[in-house]
């Protein structure tokens, strides 16, 4: 492999490493404000103790996102030279925002929320838990908007120098494609954090422990898990998909596997793509689907691949059309998983009902796996471009760097996540293992 070729796998690497993180966070954020929020209604001690269990894991997984995002910072200096120099004026806007302000606010109130209950009271804790979700999800659409600018760049002018300068701040910051890939991103970001609730609270069921908390948790996170699955489907994907078959034709050609313009287009549920004689083998579609979720309208015509020169096509249809597949797939099973949950807790069945207990117990990985689909979606679609239409991804290296030094780098970061890993794991476990109080507390 080349220098480009360890650089982009690189990056792929560590971001789809560190994102299992963050992703459960901001999912959680949600939650523990629920519980909080419960509990100052209610007065019942079971709902402060669920918000206490779940700030752990929160303050676990946060700590493990700061240490595994490092990287992707030094990346943009050491390894995308040419990107930072290009872009820098424009997205260094929102890169230094998410550090300066989001990142500071959700690591003061989360110390705020772990270690200063008693001096806080129920009103400043609850206001602790409050801003600990606002700091946490101004955090991630500051970094939505940079990718966004990288998917449909607006706001911006071609300096002097060739570099690209900011213009108009607010038409960035407020990029329609950044709101609606927020909206798409926090959905999911709350299906994570729905599953991994209900998961941990139907296993405690099966177990017999925790029962009180675990009755109070599964409610929670299947309730949350059904309305968020239900959002990200429409409104948030639904306009996402709009925006990539007005913007980016070549990306949905890809995703769907369609190298032939037409009208009434169908939507492949399966299939596998021969790039090298341009058809879909084995295709099992739906006519004229795609037309009417990509146009609104049956009748639109929607254009394949053979409409656009082949150096404009994304660089890997077959992974970009297979990562797009597994999230639309997963995410149909986990919105019906979701429904049938809700459906036996509206008629109180579901703690009776350990067969979806165990569903609800194993399902909590899809989401971590239909979210990483995702992300290799948006990003293979955009290939070949670094910022779509303006800098291609070859033209953003940093030239003075060799493939081997990249390639020692990574094996060193791999070694470093392996560890950090191991010993998240291990201190999540441990938490699990205690529970939300001690036995018989309650």
């Amino acid at each position: 492999m080349d220098a480009l070729a360890w650089s982009r796998f690189q990056f792929a690497f560590t971001i789809t490493y560190h994102y299992l993180f963050p992703q459960l966070t901001m999912g959680l954020a949600l939650l523990i404000v629920v519980f909080k929020w419960a509990a100052m209604r209610s007065g019942d001690p079971l709902w402060g103790d669920l918000a206490r269990f779940w700030a752990r894991i929160f303050g676990l997984n946060f700590a493990v996102g700061v240490v595994t995002g490092l990287p992707l910072e030094f990346q943009f200096g050491t390894n995308w030279a040419r990107f930072s120099n290009f872009a820098g004026g424009v997205i260094g806007l929102t890169l230094a925002m998410e550090g300066m302000f989001a990142f500071f606010a959700e690591s003061a109130f989360l110390g705020l929320f772990l270690f200063g209950e008693k001096r806080l009271g129920p009103r400043g804790h609850f206001g602790a838990a409050l801003m600990l979700l606002v700091g946490s999800w101004l955090s991630a659409y500051f970094i939505v908007v940079t990718n966004a600018f990288m998917q449909h760049p607006v706001g911006h002018r071609v300096g002097p120098t060739g570099a690209l300068e900011l213009v108009d701040a607010w038409a960035y910051l407020f990029n329609p494609w950044a709101i609606w890939e927020y909206l798409h991103t926090m959905c999911a970001a709350v299906m994570t954090g729905a599953f991994c609730v209900a998961a941990v609270a139907a296993g405690w069921l099966l177990l017999g422990r925790h029962v009180a908390h675990a009755r109070l948790a599964l409610r929670v996170g299947v309730i949350a898990a059904a309305a968020a699955c239900v959002l990200q489907l429409f409104p948030t994907g639904d306009r996402h998909g709009k925006l990539v078959a007005e913007f980016q034709k070549p990306a949905l050609a890809a995703m769907e596997g369609k190298f032939e313009s037409s009208q009434r287009a169908e939507m492949a549920l399966i299939g596998q793509p021969d790039v090298a004689h341009r058809k879909l083998d084995n295709p099992i579609v739906v006519p004229g689907a795609l037309s009417f979720l990509a146009y609104g309208s049956f009748g639109a015509t929607v254009y394949g691949l053979d409409d656009f020169p082949k150096s404009e096509w994304p660089d890997n249809i077959e992974l970009l059309y297979y990562a797009y597949h597994v999230m639309v797939g997963l995410g149909t099973i986990l919105t019906a998983i979701a429904m049938l949950s809700l459906l036996l807790l509206w008629r109180g069945r579901l703690e009776r009902t350990r067969s979806v207990l165990w569903i609800l117990m194993l399902a909590w990985p899809f989401p971590y796996i239909a979210t990483t689909a995702g992300w290799m979606t948006a990003e293979l679609g955009r290939q070949p471009w670094l910022v779509w239409g303006l800098q291609r991804t070859a033209d953003g290296t940093s030239p003075k760097v060799s493939g081997g030094n990249i390639a020692f780098t990574t094996i060193g970061w791999m070694g470093l996540y392996l560890v950090v890993g191991i010993a998240f794991l291990a201190l999540v476990g441990r938490q699990l293992a205690r529970g939300p109080a001690e036995e018989g507390a309650h």
